[in-house]
């Protein structure tokens, strides 16, 4: 079970971000939609839905989105790391983010964490995986490397209780899943090519990985 003792761990929240699916680039003729540039809300309270935040869309719910993807969370910590690779100022909407925060990164934050936010209720559910169209957001046809060399993913929040959350302020952790995977683990086991068995059975110990991420490591 999880470890629910402990003071609280909070994340502060920087920042609240969501978008449209609008024309990212073209490549060989074609249009590329993505939702990835998102822009800040003003707003201090808004919806949070099981699959979104109010005003959030994405243009393929085949690889993204969906209940396991409600909302993009990514730490403030690793601005600098991108800034330094990227050429330019790394901060919020950077990496295509819903939340920018503060306070834990993917080394202490654990598939299954649960967080009070706003009204809701929200849970770890899996490392964000690199995409094309990142690559295509920040200009640097490296940034998908860039992740997967530092682990610097983020992570996805699935929604276990709707409601009104609050575009900057905290989120407190209420069930922190000690004995779970790091959300850096996952990450880092997942694109090892000579994975160490044991850290394919840990990180697919935990029932709060999503499905999609879980049949990826059995791969």
């Amino acid at each position: 079970m999880p470890n629910q003792g402990g003071a609280p761990a909070q994340l502060r929240i920087l920042a609240t971000r969501v978008g449209r699916p609008t024309e990212l680039a073209r490549a060989n003729g074609t249009s590329v939609r993505s939702a990835i540039a998102k822009v800040e809300v003003a707003e201090p309270w808004l919806d949070l839905d099981p699959i979104n935040l109010a005003g959030d869309d994405q243009a393929d719910r085949t690889v993204h989105g969906g209940v396991d993807k409600a909302v993009y969370s990514y730490p403030s910590e690793h601005w600098p790391f991108w800034t330094a690779e990227l050429g330019f100022e790394a901060g919020p909407g950077t990496l295509g983010e819903n939340i920018s925060t503060a306070g834990l990164t993917e080394e202490e934050v654990h598939i299954g964490d649960r967080f009070t936010w706003g009204e809701a209720v929200v849970e770890v559910s899996q490392p964000r995986a690199p995409c094309y169209k990142f690559a295509l957001h920040v200009g640097d046809p490296h940034a998908l490397k860039l992740m997967v060399r530092s682990g610097y993913s983020g992570w996805y929040l699935r929604v276990i209780a709707p409601g009104r959350v609050e575009s900057r302020g905290a989120m407190v952790r209420i069930v922190h899943a000690a004995d779970a995977p790091t959300v850096r683990e996952v990450f880092v086991t997942t694109h090892d090519r000579d994975p160490d068995p044991a850290a394919v059975r840990h990180a697919l110990s935990s029932p709060a990985l999503a499905d999609q991420w879980a049949q990826a490591l059995k791969r």
